[in-house]
Formats: structure tokens, C-alpha cells, sequence
């Protein structure tokens, strides 16, 4: 999912369709339930370290965008590795907007400042990699792939803002605490891992704000099981709101991620 996107005065211009890549191919009081001493924000901006330190875990995307009197959903599964930084989902794309074409489903491998994407269409050989470098894409990959990574949703909590805990959740039969704010995307990229903070540099750097709501509910180990992102796009003729969501389930189970081989890269023209 390629979105085109430019920083301009207090707005953003959206200059391709967010779902482009488819057409190529109970709440209690806050004292009561947080733990003794904890800060809201702490626990949030904690996130990403949690998770670096928990290993692997299983995950589940789904991306939600609105634009006009148009609603795609894309859904994501697979799973990520967060001490080595890698992932792979396998993205299943929606029809296209008369519902009559099908498109296969996308693979994608999750790395440090590059999206890898197979069976991407547009005239590249099916058993062909396409490369992305995240670094160059306005929104530094938070949406442009039809998923945010894992670790870039986990990496924007480290800029959390205005944070207040929700209450006390089950979610999936684990026991979890919700919490609610606004990540702040220039703040994220400083405080982010070297390894994605260029990433995120970029994103800080293409979206009209910085500002970006959030709801994330971590375990009692304070690892992230869910977070939903709310990005917003627009101008005077057009207004596109993407809503991001990612679940984390399964921790250490087996995740065997690999980049692709040079030679399995595709270097040729990718039809516009």
C-alpha cells in the first residue's frame, strides 16, 4: 500500500490512493488499578524495551482506512523477531473497488530501514523480491506496506504524551492494562533504537503532525499485546484517515525470519 504524501503548511497532500499496493497486486478508576508508584507514560514508553527483551512473539495486523465513502481493511499475520528486528506477515489484500478482482497475498519481511515485498505485482516475476528503503518513504513505512511494523508501532510509544490508564482489561484471557494518549512522532524518533531511528526520522518529517492518538494494552510484564494507531491524512479536496492496529500473542514461539538473497531482488521497472 503506497501512500504518497507531502508536508506543506499545516497539511498534508495525499497524492496516491492509500490502498494503491491492492490494486497492484469497562473502565475503573486510574489509582485503584495501576500499580503502586507506576506512571502511565513510563510504563507505555517502556514498551519497545520490554519487547526487545521478550524475544518473539506471533502477530496479527489489521489496517483500516477511510476515504470519502470509501473503507478498505487489510489483514496481516506472522510473526516477529524483536532482538533481531525482523518480521514477516503475509498481507491479504482487499478486491479491488468494483469487489472483482482478487489479488494474492503479499509476503513482506520486516527490517532495519528496508520493506521486502513479494508477489507485489506491477510487473515484477512472481518468484522476485521488490526492496523498499523506509528511510525515503514519508511516513516511514507506518502504513505505506498495508501494516505497521511491530517494532516501529512499539517504537512510537517511546513518545508517548498525555498518557492515562484506562482500567484493568482481558484481552485474549490475559489480564491487561489499557492505556491512552498521543504519541508524539519527533520525540519517538529521538528516544528510538539506531537502528529504526531514521525510520521514524522520515515519518516525523512527512506527516502534517506529530501528534498521533493511541490505545495500548500491556501485560502484567509490560510487554505490548495490542496497540491501535489513528493516522491522519488530508487537504481542502481530500481527507483520508488510516486506523492501525497490532496484536502480539504467542510469546517465544519459533519465528525464523531470512532477508531475501541479492539475487532474488528485483532491479527492473515497476509499472506505475
Amino acid at each position: 500500500m503506497v501512500v504518497q504524501h507531502r508536508r506543506g503548511r499545516g497539511a498534508v497532500a495525499v497524492a496516491a490512493a492509500v490502498v494503491s499496493v491492492a490494486a497492484l497486486a469497562g473502565c475503573s478508576g486510574q489509582e485503584a488499578d495501576a500499580r503502586p508508584g507506576e506512571d502511565p507514560a513510563k510504563a507505555v514508553r517502556g514498551a519497545a524495551r520490554v519487547l526487545g527483551a521478550a524475544g518473539t512473539a506471533r502477530a496479527r495486523t489489521v489496517m483500516e482506512t477511510a476515504s470519502g465513502g470509501t473503507r478498505v481493511t487489510i489483514r496481516g499475520e506472522g510473526g516477529y523477531d524483536f532482538a533481531r528486528r525482523l518480521g514477516q506477515l503475509r498481507v491479504v489484500l482487499p478486491k479491488d473497488a468494483a469487489g472483482a478482482d482478487e489479488h494474492r497475498p503479499v509476503t513482506e519481511v520486516l527490517a532495519p530501514g528496508a520493506l521486502y515485498m513479494k508477489n507485489r505485482g506491477a510487473g515484477v516475476p512472481a518468484d522476485k523480491w521488490v526492496r523498499v528503503d523506509t528511510t525515503t518513504l514519508a511516513d516511514g513505512n507506518l502504513v505505506t506496506g498495508g501494516a505497521t511494523d511491530p517494532w516501529a508501532a512499539a517504537e512510537l510509544l517511546r513518545g508517548a504524551r498525555g498518557v492515562t490508564l484506562v482500567g484493568r482489561e482481558e484481552l485474549a484471557g490475559v489480564a491487561v492494562r489499557h492505556y491512552r494518549g498521543t504519541a508524539d512522532l519527533g520525540a519517538a524518533a529521538r528516544a528510538a533504537d539506531a537502528r529504526s531511528r531514521a525510520t521514524l526520522a522520515a515519518a516525523a518529517k512527512g506527516f502534517s503532525t506529530d501528534a498521533v492518538p493511541f490505545d495500548a494494552y500491556l501485560d502484567d510484564q509490560g510487554r505490548l499485546r495490542k496497540v491501535r494507531h489513528r493516522f491522519s491524512f488530508g487537504n481542502r479536496e481530500r481527507a483520508v484517515a488510516v486506523v492501525s492496529t497490532t496484536l502480539l500473542y504467542d510469546f517465544g514461539a519459533p519465528v525464523r525470519v531470512a532477508l531475501p538473497r541479492g539475487r532474488d531482488i528485483y532491479s527492473g521497472r515497476i509499472r506505475a
